[in-house]
């Protein structure tokens, strides 16, 4: 992950639903913003020392700004809330240069991409790529009502311009996304995408068990475990040797923070994958939505913000 930063600034405020408000975000310098691919996210720095991830819409090439969508969520743990109560064009803001946790494969035979609600947000730029190579795409995407669909007129205006295929589904109206038949009627060679909701992922993964892993993708904004917050081990710096406590209520992120360790992290729930750091030794107790099952048997690396440990000492690459 880079960590160089960039000096943002709000060019503009969109309400794209009753709840969903879009921003776009110049270089405050008016300088050229670094390149994103599809399914790209930033780190972005907020007051009061938050920091949260946020998919881009595309990759700011035609509009020369980056363009995120935030949901004002009723339990927000401050960055919906503060977005949509205190964001105002012309406001000055500090981010991550992109990267990318879920990328889009271009070269696919097809490509399926399963949405709920602000789970619309990465697929967004993965449409407008897969358009603009002139690849067929098919998107099932369900919301509440009309009401709460983002960029629906924008999505319809490019499958009508474009090789794509559009479903969509109205929980409020009992047209429901039957994922389970998505997944198992789609072509064994598409390469399928899914981002949304807890519940809608769980299923999407579990109808995907029967597939290739490589062609099953899909992204969290939240995780679906519990932190691992049961302290009672000890965490090793390997660079300097220093040794930090993890106490019961605390995740080894906090025991770094409270030691001054500079770390970098970003959604605090082990999502985003910002906070990644490789393991020397010891076995951790994976609780994140980022690492892949493989890098999980391997122990290789860690999600300190939400991962514990099941050995008594933790020896990392800090």
């Amino acid at each position: 992950m880079t960590t160089d930063t960039l000096n943002l600034r709000i060019r503009q405020i969109c309400e794209q639903t009753v709840d969903i408000h879009s921003f776009e975000l110049v270089c405050a310098s008016g300088a050229q913003l670094p390149p994103a691919r599809a399914g790209s996210h930033i780190d972005i720095q907020l007051p009061g020392g938050l920091s949260r991830s946020y998919s881009l819409l595309d990759d700011g090439s035609e509009s020369g700004a980056y363009r995120i969508a935030v949901k004002l969520e009723a339990d927000s743990r401050g960055g919906s809330k503060w977005f949509h109560t205190q964001a105002r064009v012309g406001t000055m803001l500090k981010a991550c240069t992109p990267s990318n946790d879920f990328p889009l494969v271009e070269n696919a035979p097809s490509t399926v991409l399963i949405a709920g609600g602000i789970g619309i947000t990465p697929m967004l730029s993965m449409i407008e790529r897969l358009s603009r190579l002139g690849k067929p795409w098919i998107l099932h995407y369900a919301a509440r009502s009309p009401a709460h669909m983002a960029y629906r007129k924008e999505l319809e205006r490019i499958a009508q311009a474009c090789s794509g295929t559009l479903f969509l589904y109205f929980s409020g109206e009992q047209r429901r996304m039957a994922v389970h038949d998505i997944v198992s009627k789609a072509d064994g060679n598409a390469h399928l995408y899914c981002c949304g909701p807890s519940a809608l992922i769980d299923a999407f993964i579990e109808a995907g068990r029967q597939r290739d892993p490589v062609t099953v993708h899909y992204e969290r904004f939240a995780a679906s475990q519990t932190a691992a917050l049961d302290g009672g081990f000890k965490v090793q710096l390997s660079r300097s040797g220093k040794v930090v406590s993890v106490t019961a209520g605390m995740s080894i992120l906090d025991a770094l923070l409270d030691a001054g360790v500079d770390i970098q992290y970003a959604c605090s729930q082990g999502v985003c994958g910002t906070c990644k750091t490789r393991v020397i030794s010891g076995v951790p107790d994976h609780r994140d939505e980022c690492l892949t099952e493989a890098e999980r048997e391997e122990n290789g690396a860690i999600i300190p913000c939400c991962s514990g440990s099941r050995s008594p000492l933790l020896v990392l690459d800090l």
